[in-house]
């Protein structure tokens, strides 16, 4: 059983590792690089789509991909317990070449050490989002 101090210290625990996935998501709109390196650590474990790599130059690259744009971002749900940080997300993209927009969902779930973002797990709609900006044909796929 914890006592009320450390219950509150875990509380301000989370509440911490929060406003650092919420930093981190913030950059995605605002490409602010210096930023996401003080939230990110620089030998990051990222799993999702079937891939895992390792180091902060990943999300820097999707951070500032040339020629798309986030407009807006919507936490949907956040929800933090102990080191872990969980997220359901919407962002909307504009293609900057022709000025398509659409709305990508996503789901991520983070962990946390130090103030910092050391792994993260996540799938996001990559299809509808190429979709929905004219990357991919609006037909359904035959299989």
């Amino acid at each position: 059983m914890v006592d009320r101090d450390g219950a509150d210290a875990a509380s301000t625990e989370q509440q911490r590792n929060v406003e650092v996935v919420r930093r981190y998501l913030r950059t995605f709109v605002t490409k602010d690089l210096a930023e996401l390196a003080e939230v990110v650590a620089e030998d990051v474990e990222i799993y999702g789509s079937g891939t895992a790599v390792r180091g902060r130059r990943h999300p820097e690259a999707a951070v500032s991909s040339p020629g798309l744009t986030v407009l807006d971002q919507q936490i949907l749900e956040i929800f933090a317990a102990e080191d872990r940080v969980v997220v359901s997300m919407a962002q909307t993209y504009r293609r900057d070449a022709t000025g398509a927009t659409t709305v990508q969902s996503a789901c991520k779930m983070y962990r946390l050490a130090g103030g910092r973002i050391v792994q993260f797990w996540g799938e996001q709609d990559t299809y509808g989002l190429l979709r929905g900006l004219g990357l991919l044909p609006d037909e359904p796929i035959a299989f």
